[in-house]
């Protein structure tokens, strides 16, 4: 008998660290490295093994997350098998999560939507361990949380946002249950005692009560470890995800490329020096312009400007900024104008 294993994004925050991008459309749907942000993130999945069939529950907002997210996914994953669940009111992980039991039991992978790893799934059809958590040492994760692990390396507990730096392994936001039921019956007890930091319930607290009740986790590692919560995350993202890949050729009138960069076959440039770690979208035109360390958004104009560490949001129009002087860093939404 074929086993259902449960994807769970949550994507349902207001995203107010991406503003002014996040005002018209969800965190999700801001580009990076020539696409969404959420096409990185189901590229994730590509490595799940065979034997599953897979469901896919996102956890999105309400205005943006709940009326964009659902058409995007049919437009672009027609394939898959998804179910959307609203969170109306931002209590946390745990409580994010808790709102999806009725799709719930069996297997489950959980990944917040601006985490992007290099990970390998297909372990997960052996698996015996009751959870796994992705993670990855860091220099200092006393914003982050933390996995501790004993002499033989499971997980003994999890520490959200420690105020010391010993234990390291910050969990990169990616877990596998093996029995997602067993998650829910946590949370219902997290509710029930009321386990908060900061009123909100988190899903380290959770995965605590089910240590507490015998189950065994274990640490899974990551090397690569991308974000795309902030602008200044986003653009890091976007310069590492071009370096790794192969971005193709672009050629224009008078215009001098400095890899990596990503142009989109659509685009228009000329008399215009790109790059490097430069992603342009669909459809823009860029005239005498000077760009690098920046994320241009589909049919976006840009002319006579001098850009670096920006992130523009589509159907903009960009002139005379920085030009003559020292660059502009600009960070501005979908359909605004900036004419100097």
């Amino acid at each position: 008998m074929t086993q259902t294993l449960k994807i769970v994004i949550p994507m349902a925050g207001w995203g107010t660290r991406m503003r002014p991008h996040t005002w018209s459309k969800p965190k999700p749907l801001v580009s990076v490295a020539g696409k969404a942000s959420l096409d990185h993130l189901m590229d994730i999945f590509k490595t799940l093994p065979a034997g599953f069939d897979v469901e896919y529950i996102f956890i999105v907002g309400p205005y943006l997350g709940e009326t964009q997210i659902p058409p995007y996914i049919a437009e672009h994953y027609p394939e898959i098998k998804a179910h959307y669940v609203v969170q109306t009111e931002m209590k946390g992980q745990s409580h994010a999560i808790y709102l999806t039991k009725e799709h719930l039991g069996g297997p489950m992978i959980m990944i917040f939507s601006d985490t992007l790893i290099e990970t390998d799934f297909s372990f997960i059809a052996d698996e015996k361990m009751d959870v796994v958590a992705w993670v990855k040492a860091v220099p200092d994760p006393r914003r982050f949380g933390v996995a501790v692990t004993d002499a033989e390396g499971k997980v003994t507990h999890l520490v959200e946002k420690p105020e010391t730096i010993e234990n390291n392994l910050a969990v990169v936001g990616c877990y596998y249950f093996r029995e997602s039921a067993d998650l829910v019956t946590a949370i219902d007890k997290q509710i029930e005692l009321n386990v908060t930091l900061k009123n909100e319930f988190f899903l380290a607290d959770a995965i605590n009560i089910m240590l507490e009740k015998g189950a065994n986790a274990r640490a899974e590692t990551v090397d690569l470890w991308l974000d795309t919560g902030t602008i200044d995350a986003t653009l890091e993202t976007n310069a590492t995800m071009l370096e790794g890949a192969s971005v193709g050729s672009f050629e224009g009138e008078g215009v001098k490329i400095v890899e990596p960069v990503y142009i989109h076959h659509s685009a228009q440039v000329s008399y215009s020096k790109i790059g490097p770690n430069v992603s342009i979208g669909a459809d823009c035109i860029i005239s005498q312009s000077e760009i690098s360390d920046s994320i241009i958004e589909r049919e976006t104009n840009i002319h006579s400007s001098v850009l670096t560490h920006s992130l523009i949001g589509k159907q903009a129009y960009v002139e005379g900024c920085g030009e003559g002087e020292a660059p502009s860093t600009l960070n501005i939404g979908d359909n605004s104008v900036i004419k100097k």
